[in-house]
């Protein structure tokens, strides 16, 4: 995955994303890391669970990063290949191993233990970028874990967006606020410069208020209000809020009918929400398909496993019945 320039032939990704992905250990049967013998192998990464989920929806995503040439390297790029993700700017690297994160549930709450430091993740730079790639797409999809990785991939996540810019392709940021990479002091000002370089801010109600420094609803729609994107607001009482220049409005939840594993869901709703501006949807009802698609990943294991297709969403949305037999 080397810098290029070269003019794009227009059939690659109408979406395309890149970050960090690793490989993801869960113990069986609810038991504790400390205490369980057997491990399920999986992966997640926000990036590419909204790659992903765009994929089953019947969208065009691409998804690029680095992982180790290692077994669990091989292994996450075959899958997310398998899921029909276009993985043709991604690398495996000899330079250094990929991440690993290992995730328990007791008591009902979720626990993650991340090995990621010196990932091959970790050392992506601008070097790794391909304009030409990134000029071809319809939406650039961001998150604030790529610039919380090093100096050098927060260079490059600038500079993504700068081609994105240039080439005119829409930028969507979803700041994905970690505060176990980085304190919110060094944080804020980095996603703050990155929701104002954006066409499509996708942030949480918990992380707006850490990021502007108050618990106001009325002070942080004022503030939204500033930056020339639209703000999709994720994480309200019972609803997402689309806060444009002159309105908001407030769009109510699916009910989950069995929650199993609540990581996951931000990226439906960002996987879901794309493919309805793809497809030319208002805001209002391109996050109604987010939030559906959202509470239908927290109803199976795994960060992106339980992704619908878009004939399960339409069924959903349309209210088809199942037919068992």
């Amino acid at each position: 995955m080397t810098a290029n320039t070269q003019s794009h032939s227009g059939s690659g990704p109408d979406i395309i994303t890149f970050g960090e992905t690793m490989a993801l250990l869960m113990p069986s049967g609810g038991k504790g890391l400390e205490y369980s013998s057997e491990l399920h192998s999986l992966f997640g990464g926000a990036e590419s669970n909204v790659a992903i989920g765009i994929s089953r929806l019947g969208g065009k995503a691409g998804w690029f990063g680095r992982l180790g040439k290692d077994p669990l390297g091989r292994m996450i790029f075959k899958k997310i290949r398998g899921e029909g993700v276009d993985v043709s700017r991604a690398e495996l690297t000899t330079e250094a191993p990929t991440g690993l994160m290992m995730r328990e549930v007791l008591m009902g709450k979720t626990s993650v233990y991340y090995y990621r430091k010196n990932s091959a993740a970790s050392q992506m730079s601008e070097n790794h970028l391909d304009e030409a790639y990134i000029a071809g797409a319809k939406i650039l999809h961001i998150t604030g874990i790529t610039p919380a990785l090093s100096e050098s991939c927060k260079v490059a996540a600038f500079e993504a967006v700068r081609m994105a810019r240039k080439h005119g392709v829409k930028v969507s940021f979803d700041p994905n606020l970690r505060l176990k990479l980085w304190r919110i002091e060094e944080a804020r000002p980095v996603l703050l410069e990155l929701a104002k370089l954006s066409d499509i801010f996708l942030p949480g109600l918990d992380e707006l208020k850490l990021l502007y420094q108050t618990e106001d609803w009325d002070v942080i729609v004022s503030k939204l209000r500033e930056l020339s994107a639209v703000s999709i607001v994720k994480g309200g009482e019972n609803e997402t809020y689309v806060v444009t220049s002159d309105s908001v409005t407030a769009v109510p939840y699916f009910k989950a009918e069995h929650v199993v594993d609540t990581v996951g869901a931000g990226d439906g709703f960002c996987a879901g929400f794309l493919v309805g501006v793809l497809k030319e949807y208002e805001y209002a009802e391109a996050v109604r398909i987010g939030n559906l698609v959202g509470s239908l990943i927290v109803q199976t294991e795994g960060d992106w496993e339980g992704a619908p297709t878009w004939e399960q969403v339409d069924a959903v949305l349309n209210d088809v019945k199942h037919i068992e037999r």
